[in-house]
């Protein structure tokens, strides 16, 4: 298991968008060039990042800037606007246990309840972290 790039590029993009948006224009193009990656990515997640209401980009060359304040987005705003999970479920579960099997038989009672409350404890950690704090992290390693 693993999360996608996508919400480290997200938390980046919108790290971004909050330390340089007063003195630039935060384009595709401003932002791949710090993330180091392809603008057409950083298109992508923008799109995502605006479905989610998180920000707002200006036609042509307007910009990218946030909706909300960055103490108000949380890193599970990131990750719900970003890493869709099949679902709603952070684990997919093997398809065809064998129900002749007393461990294929019982696998899903087993574990769904136990996979459920690490997904919720997971989902709880990302809601106690915003982007503000990701910025006062970089502030500070700067100083």
């Amino acid at each position: 298991m693993q999360i996608s790039s996508r919400f480290t590029i997200a938390i980046h993009i919108l790290a971004c968008i909050h330390v340089f948006g007063k003195d630039y224009k935060i384009t595709s193009e401003f932002l791949a060039s710090s993330i180091n990656v392809n603008p057409v990515i950083i298109r992508k997640i923008l799109s995502q990042l605006k479905n989610a209401e998180l920000i707002r980009v200006a036609r042509g060359t307007g910009g990218a800037s946030m909706v909300r304040t960055a103490d108000e987005i949380t890193f599970y705003d990131v990750y719900e606007a970003v890493d869709l999970i099949e679902k709603g479920d952070l684990f997919h579960f093997h398809e065809n246990p064998n129900p002749n099997c007393p461990v294929g038989r019982n696998i899903h009672g087993a574990l769904d309840d136990k996979l459920r409350n690490i997904q919720q404890a997971m989902e709880n950690q990302m809601k106690q972290y915003t982007i503000q704090d990701v910025v006062n992290d970089i502030r500070q390693k700067e100083t």
